[in-house]
């Protein structure tokens, strides 16, 4: 686990980061898993991670780019095959089906450039691909989300029959549908649908006259719809032939689902697989938009961050189009503790962030923004102190919070440690407290704990240049307009410009002059130096920075050179391709026309034959050499027709057994059906029983019976049939 705390990854608003990579997500499992990335615990785990982010940004600009990976979320699925009898929908095997072709690709894809991504095919590596799975789906589900009617001789059988009996309802009620109409029976519109059932639209004055089953009326009564006598027994045999098809739908899902049982742990990895494939993924989204790269990680102790930037700064800034200057920094044997001070909003504490927070994400298995030639180190903790920490809820000041963090610091601290400290020493007595931080100062050294911290005691910038290994830094300003820069600069402290900011923001001169006298002469002396010596080294730098420029410019120039040679080579390794391939065309023109010519000489087909024959199985020969055909022995394709054969006759033999017991079903259910009818049939109707016409899906509440008819309330409408029509939904209740 890591030692990276949840308060120090809160100081450098690491959580504001990981949301921006979980937007670049393309699944809710990938956001997720996103937001609870933690900072690795060794270098071991973290490396092919890193490396796996930095293949997957690599493949944005090359040709073989990784292909597409949605996948669906399969957690129910996965639940619901570890509960026995329970059975899949098909639009779940769909999903399956998604998710294991989606791996399938995926690890051919990895396979066959494992040279360009190495780490990737080494993970993909892990992943057992069964093909069964996609076989038993696909030879069950099709792709819309059905069964298919080969899954079984019964399903088939079945659906077959459940067509023609639909084919004889269409005939036989388009045939009354024909004899009524021309006997005026019918309304305008001739027919309705109703429960799914077509009826007749028959005039109310005729409705004695047509026989079948009086299903409901209009709103106005002057139509009532019957369904034909001649399609009702067809409609009885058709849902009974539906029930049929649904049960055996239920026991192939379930086979079907047994099946892929077994497969549970491998469904849970490909699920795993391409969660953590779409987070690599967004990370080397984010990687993309923020410039980043992989910088090294040095074996020995040193961190070296050239051309650095704050990638939450970098981003706003991108937004607004303003430039965001980039820290180079450097902390090693020799360099052990950055001492940063200057004014404020010169940007010492945004320095200091950007290296923790950069830390921080690397640490994480995030790409961060900075030259591809800087180095870095594994450090075991990283410890934090910014901003205002006071404590309302402990009742603690910010003084009494900051020693309590000051207490944990030391207690952690070691050789393998990196902390950050925002104005070091504040809270307290300047003079007080300033002497407490030298001390603190001083155990950090003697630890060899490396650090950054900002400042604004003159005792603290005196004691960095006092201690070997302690470097003084400040942030640059324009000594004319007082004009923060936001450029590092490593090997001297920083004046506050405490009066020279006081007076450019108004404050009156006299007032100044009077402070002026109540400081130490000394101290004024001190800053007034240090302002001076940061003038010259503005001057000096500007030099160094377009020395350095000329610089780039020559390297630029050599890689431009280096890239029009290669690219001349290519050319020449090309045209020298295309001119073997058309002298090889020239050989084969002049060896036919060699040939024919002397065909046109001799008249004789024979010879040409032969000589054809003889200079095609040179070529071929030739060809061959070069291209060698893959073996494939008689023995093995023997070996596979004898499988292939076996497997036929146990699935004829399962087939025939199956079939005996599903008729022994079938038989079974018509004799239960039969008793279900037998006690129907001997039942009393009463007044308030719940009943529904024979065949029809609507139900209604019986309001009165006269003779051997009922009068059956539908709520918006009645209607009155005879008994022998009813079939009981629910008595009455007494």
């Amino acid at each position: 686990m890591t030692k990276i705390s949840e308060k120090t990854l809160n100081d450098l608003e690491f959580n504001t980061i990981l949301k921006a990579v979980s937007e670049l997500c393309i699944s809710d499992l990938g956001k997720n898993a996103t937001l609870e990335i933690k900072p690795f615990g060794s270098l071991k785990k973290l490396l092919p991670e890193l490396h796996q982010v930095n293949e997957y940004l690599a493949s944005f600009e090359n040709d073989n780019r990784i292909p597409n990976h949605f996948f669906d979320d399969i957690q129910k699925e996965i639940h619901l095959l570890k509960i026995e009898n329970s059975y899949l929908e098909p639009k779940s095997f769909l999903k399956i089906l998604n998710n294991t072709n989606t791996v399938f690709e995926l690890l051919k894809f990895l396979k066959k450039f494992k040279e360009i991504y190495p780490t990737l095919f080494s993970v993909s590596e892990e992943i057992e691909f069964e093909k069964l799975i996609v076989e038993n789906i696909t030879a069950i589900i099709t792709p819309f989300a059905e069964v298919n009617e080969n899954a079984s001789v019964l399903l088939k059988q079945i659906r077959s029959e459940i067509n023609t009996v639909r084919s004889k309802i269409g005939s036989s009620f388009t045939k009354v549908l024909s004899k009524y109409n021309t006997a005026g029976y019918l309304d305008d519109i001739k027919e309705s649908v109703i429960d799914n059932q077509r009826v007749l639209a028959v005039l109310a004055m005729h409705r004695r006259k047509v026989k079948g089953s009086l299903l409901g009326s209009s709103k106005t009564g002057s139509i009532v719809f019957i369904a034909p006598e001649a399609t009702l027994q067809y409609s009885r045999e058709l849902q009974n032939l539906l029930y049929d098809e649904h049960q055996e739908i239920v026991r192939i899902l379930k086979e079907l689902t047994n099946s892929l049982r077994e497969f549970s742990p491998n469904l849970i990895k490909y699920q795993n697989y391409l969660t953590k494939l779409d987070v690599i993924a967004a990370k080397a989204k984010y990687a993309k938009t923020i410039k980043a790269c992989l910088p090294k990680f040095s074996t020995e102790k040193k961190v070296f961050l050239r051309d650095a930037y704050h990638p939450i700064l970098l981003v706003k800034n991108n937004q607004k189009n303003i430039k965001t200057i980039p820290q180079t920094l450097e902390l090693n044997s020799k360099q052990q503790i950055i001492v940063i001070s200057g004014p404020n909003a010169g940007g010492k504490s945004i320095t200091l962030k950007t290296i923790g927070l950069l830390q921080a994400m690397l640490q994480s298995g995030l790409l961060i923004p900075v030259h591809e030639r800087s180095e870095t180190y594994f450090f075991e903790k990283i410890l934090t102190d910014i901003g205002d920490n006071q404590s309302i809820e402990n009742q603690l000041s910010t003084y009494s919070y900051r020693l309590k963090n000051m207490r944990n610091f030391l207690r952690k601290c070691n050789e393998r440690t990196l902390f950050l400290i925002d104005e070091f020493g504040t809270g307290s007595d300047p003079e007080l407290g300033g002497a407490l931080a030298e001390i603190f100062l001083e155990e950090f050294y003697e630890k060899k704990a490396f650090g950054i911290i900002t400042t604004h005691y003159a005792n603290l910038k005196v004691l960095a240049n006092e201690l070997e290994n302690v470097s003084n830094a400040n942030m640059q300003f324009d000594e004319k307009t007082l004009e923060p820069l936001f450029k590092l600069f490593i090997g001297q402290a920083g004046s506050s410009f405490t009066f020279e900011v006081a007076q450019k923001n108004g404050i009156p001169f006299s007032l100044i002059n009077k402070a002026k006298k109540r400081v130490e002469g000394e101290k004024i002396r001190l800053d007034k130096t240090i302002s001076k010596l940061q003038q010259e080294r503005n001057k000096l730098q500007k030099t160094s920075e377009n020395l350095e420029k000329e610089k780039n410019k020559a390297i630029e120039q050599t890689d431009n050179l280096t890239e029009k040679q290669q690219k001349i080579q290519e050319k020449l390794e090309s045209f020298q391709e295309l001119y073997d391939s058309n002298q090889k065309m020239l050989s084969y023109g002049r060896k036919i026309n060699e040939l024919v010519n002397k065909y046109f000489q001799t008249n004789n087909k024979k010879e040409l034959t032969a000589e054809f024959n003889k200079w095609l199985t040179i070529e071929k020969t030739k060809h061959l050499k070069k291209n060698p055909p893959k073996p494939k022995t008689k023995a093995q394709k023997l070996k596979v027709k004898v499988e292939e054969k076996k497997v036929e006759e146990k699935l004829k033999t399962t087939e025939k057994e199956v079939l005996v017991e599903v008729i022994k079903v079938r038989e079974q259910k018509q004799v239960e059906a039969k008793k279900v009818a037998k006690q129907k049939a001997d039942y009393s109707f009463k007044i308030n029983d719940k009943v529904r016409i024979i065949d029809s899906n609507a139900c209604g509440t019986i309001d009165k019976i006269e003779k051997n008819n009922a009068f059956i309330n539908y709520g918006i409408f009645t209607t009155k049939t005879s008994l022998n029509k009813l079939e009981l939904v629910e008595s009455a209740k007494k």
